[in-house]
C-alpha cells in the first residue's frame, strides 16, 4: 500500500514537471523577427529538440507508471532532462530564440546519454 501511494505521488509530481516545463516553453510567442529572450516554436532545430526531450520525457513517464523505475531513478533522469533543458534556453537566449547547428547537435548527443540512461534504468 505504501509503496503505491509513492509511486502515485511520484507520477504525480513527474506530471506536474512535465506539464510546467511544456507550459513555459510555450507561454513565450515569437514575434516578428523574434528578439533575444524570445522563443521561436516554428524554428525547426528549436523543434527538433523540443520534440525528442518530450518524448524522453513521455519514457520517464511511462516507465513510472509500469514500475520499472524506482522514485530515486526516475528522481536522477528527471535531474538530467532539467539539465539539458536549461542547456537548450541558454543556447536558445543567446542567439534570438534560436539554436546553432552546433548547439542543436551538443543537444542531441547530450539526449542520447540520457536515453541511454533511461533505457538502463528501465531495464535492470
Amino acid at each position: 500500500m505504501r509503496k503505491q501511494i509513492c509511486s502515485s505521488l511520484l507520477v504525480l509530481a513527474v506530471g506536474g514537471l512535465i506539464s510546467v516545463a511544456s507550459a513555459s516553453a510555450q507561454t513565450a510567442t515569437p514575434a516578428p523577427g523574434a528578439g533575444p529572450g524570445v522563443v521561436d516554436p516554428g524554428h525547426p532545430r528549436v523543434n527538433q529538440v523540443n520534440h525528442r526531450e518530450e518524448r524522453q520525457q513521455d519514457r520517464i513517464a511511462n516507465g513510472i507508471k509500469d514500475g520499472k523505475l524506482t522514485p530515486g531513478e526516475a528522481s536522477r533522469l528527471e535531474r538530467g532532462e532539467n539539465r539539458i533543458q536549461r542547456q537548450e534556453q541558454k543556447d536558445m537566449a543567446a542567439h534570438n530564440g534560436h539554436l546553432t547547428k552546433p548547439e542543436q547537435r551538443q543537444l542531441n548527443r547530450e539526449e542520447n546519454h540520457e536515453s541511454r540512461h533511461i533505457y538502463h534504468d528501465k531495464h535492470n
